[in-house]
């Protein structure tokens, strides 16, 4: 009996449910709750160009003292995405529910291109662009998604102000192939695993 036990609770530990956050809704890929959020600079393409036109950059460091929720999706051929982006935009409360002050959108893709589908779309969260898929790697949020590693899936990843990892959900990995939470679920999940902490 005591094998069994151990043997489940490494099962548990792979899969990323130990920290009792997962549902059947989404995984928790690693970094998790409880990790310092690796600190990035990424390309910022709804900010004002800096000298020469070169995009402005944005750090997650820049936002120490706020909570933020980062939206890694899958960008250009994406549209629930884009819809995830609207909705959250358009809903300061269910950020605020989750106790976060800023959404940071990330996603692949060439920088003008993505620059233009904020702007068409009428989005104006930051928009930042990960082209080589540096951070998207190191968040491993690229392992969820419908397009193998070679893009994001869906991942959402709560950071609290000291930057420490306070909820994560990791939702377009097969066999289900999200691409659109609803902000109330996102609300509902987020609450359920923090209870469940």
């Amino acid at each position: 009996m005591l094998v069994v036990v151990a043997l489940f609770a490494i099962y548990r530990a792979n899969t990323g449910t130990a920290t009792g956050a997962a549902s059947d809704r989404y995984d928790v890929g690693s970094p998790g709750i409880g990790a310092v959020a690796p600190d990035f600079l990424l390309p910022n393409v709804t900010a004002p160009a800096g000298t020469g036109g070169t995009p402005a950059t944005t750090r997650l460091s820049d936002y120490r003292g706020k909570t933020v929720l980062l939206y890694f999706h899958e960008g250009l051929g994406c549209q629930p995405c884009w819809d995830q982006i609207r909705d959250l935009q358009k809903d300061p409360a269910a950020l605020a529910a989750m106790g976060a002050d800023q959404l940071l959108t990330i996603t692949t893709g060439p920088q003008d291109l993505v620059a233009q589908k904020m702007h068409d779309d009428g989005l104006t969260e930051p928009a930042l662009v990960d082209s080589d898929l540096r951070v998207s790697t190191q968040y491993q949020a690229n392992r969820y998604g419908m397009m193998g590693s070679s893009s994001d899936g869906h991942t959402f990843v709560l950071v609290g102000p000291d930057g420490i990892i306070r909820w994560r959900a990791d939702y377009g990995g097969p066999p289900r192939f999200t691409m659109y939470v609803a902000p109330e679920q996102l609300i509902a999940d987020e609450r359920a695993a923090r209870a469940g902490s």
